[in-house]
């Protein structure tokens, strides 16, 4: 130990004082950086409980789907229950309104369970809710889906998707036709409505801007039997539905009193 100078041990074994400056300002960079992401947290948490209570209330339309009619050109439906968890989940993600039915027409022998939901509040919201994903995540194995396109009553042109899927347990096929509505004009394509300025929120809650999905399903023994039974419904119902959901121009024909049909 008399060998060694104190002075000399000193300065190579403590830090130097620009080594620890060095030290401090990483200290204080660390700090800084912790500050601003609470902050950050505490803004987003902020803007969110504002934005959340901005698009709190869902947009209404001027008559609820409720109000579709039950006998519709020899169909009669029947109000089909959604699980009250399913119904909490529509509401809080994406749905406005939604109307959920099987019509059954006893003379042809023909049935179909008919689903139509309306967003409004937050249209993106209903991006990738579409039958290639729910019914494969409900035990459905997706067999064939094809682009096709039915002729309502009216003589109106729907471009809509035909779906196929087989039951993982019982084997049986369930086709389902389905098409969404953006701000009135129909259209099978994911990509109308999911671009950025899609995806804002409808904080004026204006009612003609949305999204609304269609679908018509039926499961028979037969699969032609199935598809038959959707095409048909389409045929005849989606005149009505769309009568309650608003045009390209933001009229909505099932609430003006001197619209046809």
């Amino acid at each position: 130990m008399d060998d060694w100078d104190s002075d000399s041990w000193r300065g190579r074994g403590s830090p130097s004082s620009s080594t620890r400056r060095g030290t401090r300002r990483v200290w204080l960079a660390g700090v800084l950086a912790v500050g601003l992401l609470i902050v950050a947290g505490v803004g987003f948490r902020v803007a969110a409980a504002k934005f959340s209570w901005m698009i709190g209330e869902p947009v209404k339309l001027p008559v609820p789907l409720r109000e579709i009619p039950t006998e519709i050109d020899g169909w009669v439906g029947t109000e089909r229950e959604i699980p009250a968890v399913t119904d909490e989940y529509l509401r809080s993600n994406y749905a406005d309104d939604y109307m959920s039915r099987q019509y059954v027409h006893a003379a042809a022998v023909l049935w179909a369970d008919v689903y139509v939901v309306y967003c409004s509040s937050r249209p993106a919201g209903i991006i990738g809710h579409k039958p290639m994903v729910c019914y494969p995540a409900h035990g459905w194995d997706h067999e064939q889906t094809t682009e096709s396109e039915f002729v309502c009553d009216s003589g109106r042109r729907v471009q809509c998707e035909i779906h196929r899927f087989r039951d993982r347990e019982t084997y049986q096929q369930k086709v389902v036709l389905s098409f969404y509505v953006v701000n009135g004009r129909t259209t099978v394509r994911e990509k109308d409505f999911a671009s950025v300025l899609g995806r804002r929120p409808n904080l004026s809650g204006d009612y003609a801007r949305y999204v609304a999905q269609v679908q018509i399903s039926a499961q028979f023994a037969l699969p032609e039997s199935s598809e038959r039974s959707v095409e048909a419904a389409a045929r005849s119902l989606v005149d009505t539905i769309l009568a309650y959901l608003p045009d390209a121009e933001g009229r909505v024909a099932a609430a003006d009193p001197n619209a046809n049909g």
